[in-house]
């Protein structure tokens, strides 16, 4: 095993010590107030969500229960910061398979719409967001790839309308609650 796997290791068994400062009492009440996450407060901690989930068979940090037991003991600043709550694909197995009934992919929608209210959002959003702003869609499409399209016989690509896409942007204040965290830090 090479240092760095060392290392790794050690920093993913290494438990945190959680101080009474960082616990919000209130939080899993906010959270249990959201459409699709009223539930939170049933969940008993059987793990089943993160056994079955697809994302957390892969990654190192993705543990669907550990986000649900952190929300429940109040840690709010710790999961709305975290870029964890970012790696939910939204598949449902999670909710398939809970006992308890607990909508756990809407409780991390609600969780990541918290977290954006409060200004974090990992920057690969953000880009996404800049870009669906300016095209009206979620990627740009090279003139390379159009042009072979239209070799190929492929039809256009149908047009954006950019003037309704930033009207919902500004209705929702999605640009504002970005640029106010970024003055933050």
């Amino acid at each position: 095993m090479s240092e760095q796997e060392k290392e790794t290791e050690k920093k993913t068994t290494q438990r945190t010590v959680i101080k009474s400062t960082e616990m919000d009492s209130k939080f899993k009440y906010e959270v249990s107030k959201i459409p699709g996450a009223e539930r939170i407060m049933l969940c008993f901690q059987c793990g089943t969500c993160t056994a079955d989930c697809p994302v957390a068979r892969f990654s190192e940090t993705y543990r669907p229960r550990q986000i649900m037991r952190m929300t429940q003991l109040g840690l709010k600043n710790r999961v709305l910061s975290s870029d964890v709550i970012w790696l939910c694909a939204a598949c449902f197995t999670c909710v398939d398979h809970c006992p308890q009934d607990v909508e756990i992919a809407a409780v991390l929608r609600a969780l990541r719409n918290l977290a954006v209210e409060e200004g974090y959002m990992p920057m690969v959003f953000k880009e996404l967001a800049s870009s669906v702003q300016a095209t009206g869609l979620a990627y740009r499409i090279p003139e390379l790839r159009l042009k072979k399209r239209e070799e190929v016989g492929l039809p256009p690509l149908p047009k954006t309308n950019i003037d309704d896409v930033a009207k919902l942007f500004e209705a929702v204040g999605f640009f504002k609650k970005i640029e106010r965290k970024e003055e933050k830090s």
